[in-house]
């Protein structure tokens, strides 16, 4: 049988604020954490300089050197998170997290591009072990996130890393919802983080997929829009605590919503060009595993990457589902993409604002591009808006699609 599954705690650490009050600021205010990355300068070759850092991020002086040292800013980040989302959930230091009945399911793009860099630059560079550290791969191994956060709460139930691009978060919190329903586990920590590295941004730029407006960092990328040219990478960690309701219930914990449905699927296409077809019933199937149909959804929280290709068939896909009643934005005009984080981030700030009565505006969107599908695109100002049941989507390299619907918590 299958058993109800709450969100008890959540934080992230993002571009635009840490504490909800920031972000809601931010949001609201059309404030964006995309900036000019002066560094990215000595690329040689590079167009875009345009980036969304976490601003003053550094994890907390009192973190053990013993924990620390396998970290790189991306299990810093997602550590941190976490922490602050225990802390919400009111089970940091509880028993409960090393009981064997609490597990993780949490991940990001990749590990830490800096002790990448570091085998590349001695072993395939200078041919040399010489430089090489004991904890370098620990920072670089792709479940990084995963085994460090398990590490310092010592979480001692399943482990589960995600490392799907930009839906790594998503499938976090997608397969710990599916660990507590199906009875495996009674609380999992889930997420998503990735840390800013020029890396990424060549991964994008040398696809033409990354945004060069240097000059003008605050006006892009610009989702759905007609004259965007490209996503900006980001960063930051988004983190939620779910619980099996029974348990949250009995020991008085507040619920932020219910997670009710989860889908995720593969185009099995194309690496890089995302499928309207792959997109449309991944949406389908967390409508389903809901048991609800797209009428009874009230707001959809769009991908929006603002690439040509993935709004337009992100937009088509949407289209077919909900028709073009429904309300849809993206955060990233705020945000950025935060690739490995982006899906938790999202989360989180969705299961915010349909709990305050609201949704953001997608920021940069003037002139719909009439490619993309005709939506009730929310945008120039916040919208009121009175949403019981809220859909989130993430699409990524590998034609991995993810889609999380979430009910806003009443009882």
């Amino acid at each position: 049988m299958s058993r109800r599954v709450v969100v008890t705690g959540m934080a992230g650490l993002s571009p635009i604020g840490v504490e909800w009050k920031e972000v809601r600021d931010a949001l609201r205010s059309g404030r964006s954490g995309v900036c000019r990355i002066d560094d990215w300068d000595e690329v040689d070759g590079l167009r875009t300089r345009l980036g969304a850092p976490v601003p003053d991020f550094a994890p907390p002086a009192d973190y053990p050197r013993k924990k620390t040292r396998a970290m790189g800013r991306v299990a810093s980040l997602s550590t941190r998170a976490m922490e602050l989302a225990l802390r919400d959930a009111g089970l940091l230091d509880h028993p409960v997290i090393g009981s064997g009945r609490t597990g993780v399911s949490h991940g990001s793009s990749s590990g830490s591009p800096p002790a990448l860099g570091v085998y590349a630059r001695q072993l395939f560079a200078g041919q040399t072990v010489r430089g090489i550290g004991a904890n370098d791969y620990l920072q670089l191994m792709s479940h990084t996130t995963a085994a460090n956060i398990a590490n310092f709460f010592g979480v001692r139930g399943r482990i589960i890393p995600t490392s799907s691009a930009c839906t790594s978060g998503s499938q976090g919190i997608g397969y710990g919802f599916d660990s507590i329903r199906y009875g495996q586990q009674d609380v999992m920590l889930t997420g998503g983080a990735e840390e800013l590295a020029r890396m990424s941004a060549v991964i994008f730029d040398v696809l033409y997929a990354a945004s060069t407006r240097n000059d003008e960092p605050h006006r892009t990328p610009r989702p759905f829009d007609v004259a965007r040219d490209g996503t900006v990478v980001g960063e930051g960690a988004g983190c939620l605590v779910l619980e099996e309701f029974e348990r949250a219930r009995e020991r008085g914990a507040h619920i932020y919503a219910e997670i009710v449905g989860y889908g995720t699927n593969c185009d099995g296409r194309h690496m890089t060009n995302p499928d309207p077809e792959g997109m449309e019933q991944v949406m389908r199937q967390g409508l389903a595993d809901a048991g609800i149909d797209a009428g009874a959804v009230d707001y959809v929280n769009a991908h929006g990457t603002a690439t040509e290709t993935g709004d337009i068939a992100e937009s088509r896909a949407t289209l077919a589902v909900f028709g073009r009643e429904t309300p849809v934005s993206s955060l990233k005009g705020h945000l950025g993409h935060t690739l490995g984080a982006c899906g938790a981030l999202e989360a989180w700030m969705t299961i915010e604002m349909i709990n305050e009565g609201w949704v953001a505006p997608t920021l940069n969107l003037s002139e719909v591009d009439e490619r993309c599908a005709a939506l009730d695109y929310v945008r120039d100002v916040p919208r009121d808006l009175d949403v019981e049941i809220a859909m989130s989507n993430n699409f990524a390299f590998g034609g991995v699609n993810t889609s999380l619907v979430f009910k806003r918590w009443t009882s």
